[in-house]
């Protein structure tokens, strides 16, 4: 078992490499510049992490976090704001036409080439090899940029499915984070798509840096896993009053309702709403998405109040029950009648002490 668990550390983490080093080279296509390779040295810290964690966990998770996630979005990410940010990445579609008569070009030269070199296999494999990363960089350079958003939202899944988990998150936990996870990735792929293949916005640079710092924001909540772990709160803890028991014993479900609000789905409905207000770019999919958001704001906020409200039933039946402890057995009957009604009066609690009293006194003086 340990083996196996060094072993899918040490295979994640690679894919992570590997696939950021496949965006700084296509940083590097775009932007003719060889320096943009200095970005692959932010795989160093990745190494530095999988370093300490065999050292230190044997392979293994951290508790509510995972870094090699973190790393891998420092890596990653910045490759992708540029491939976002560079001016030519609006125009893929003029090139269409031309791109795909390079490509069949390409394959026939392949074959050609395959069939005319069948002698030598370890030449023609290069060759071919040589081919292949040709028509890769042929492609349009929209068609790399969505891919790469594509296969890293992929990335972030599979990988933390493939991680090592720690000793505080059990598999039912991770098999509910992935699922959430999934439905994430789907929403923040449908965010980028939607709003960065708008004209209005590639005209404005300001909104387009607007859109990446809210999509950077929303991957924030990949490395943590505090929306999935349920804590049992000690009673020290439920004896302090409203707050800490609210906090405590509904901890995970708050961590979600924030991540939506305030990290996901709160985030993206105001940028949709500003898109639409003061930009006019109004489509079909762009008001689902927005009203989409908007529902599950709302559905949030509401599942707050639910749960606010139940912490305080509880706190209160509770209380209801620590009164009626304390409280002596023949109280609650003599505190329902009032004191006149003892002399004299006609209710029927009253009857018995009346009608005792004579017979008691009648024993006591019956014998002179």
């Amino acid at each position: 078992m340990g083996g196996l668990v060094l072993l899918n550390a040490l295979a994640t983490r690679l894919l992570f490499v590997l696939h950021s080093l496949v965006g700084v080279w296509r940083v590097t296509e775009v932007k003719k510049e060889p320096w943009y390779w200095l970005l692959a040295l932010l795989n160093l810290l990745l190494f530095l992490e999988t370093a300490l964690t065999l050292k230190f966990k044997r392979g293994r998770g951290y508790k509510w976090f995972s870094p090699a996630i973190l790393l891998y979005l420092i890596s990653i990410v910045p490759s992708l704001w540029l491939l976002e940010m560079h001016h030519e990445t609006q125009y893929c579609s003029s090139q269409s036409e031309g791109m795909s008569q390079n490509t069949s070009s390409k394959e026939d030269f392949n074959q050609t080439l395959m069939s005319s070199e069948q002698t030598n296999g370890a030449d023609d494999l290069i060759e071919t090899a040589k081919v292949f990363v040709n028509n890769l960089s042929t492609v349009c350079e929209k068609v790399w940029t969505l891919g790469l958003h594509q296969t890293f939202l992929l990335m972030l899944i599979i990988g933390r499915w493939l991680l090592p988990i720690g000793g505080e998150i059990t598999r039912d936990q991770l098999s509910q984070l992935l699922l959430m996870f999934v439905g994430t990735a789907a929403d923040i792929l449908e965010f980028t798509s939607e709003t960065l293949e708008e004209e209005n916005v590639r005209n404005s640079p300001a909104l387009v840096y607007a859109i990446l710092v809210i999509w950077t924001w929303s991957m924030l909540q990949f490395p943590l896993d505090l929306a999935v772990q349920h804590i049992v709160c000690p009673l020290s803890v439920t004896t302090r009053g409203f707050p800490s028991q609210f906090f405590c014993q509904y901890s995970a479900d708050l961590w979600n309702i924030g991540i939506s609000i305030f990290i996901q789905d709160g985030p993206f409905l105001v940028v949709r709403l500003i898109l639409m207000t003061y930009f006019k770019v109004i489509n079909q999919m762009l008001v689902f998405f927005a009203a989409k958001n908007f529902l599950v704001v709302v559905l949030q906020l509401y599942r707050l109040v639910v749960l606010a409200l139940d912490v305080r039933a509880s706190l209160r039946s509770r209380r209801e029950g620590r009164e009626g402890e304390h409280r002596c057995p023949g109280e609650p009957a003599e505190s329902a009648i009032p004191p006149g009604d003892w002399a004299g009066g006609s209710q029927e609690g009253v009857a018995i002490p009346l009608q005792a009293s004579p017979v008691t006194s009648g024993d006591s003086h019956s014998t002179p």
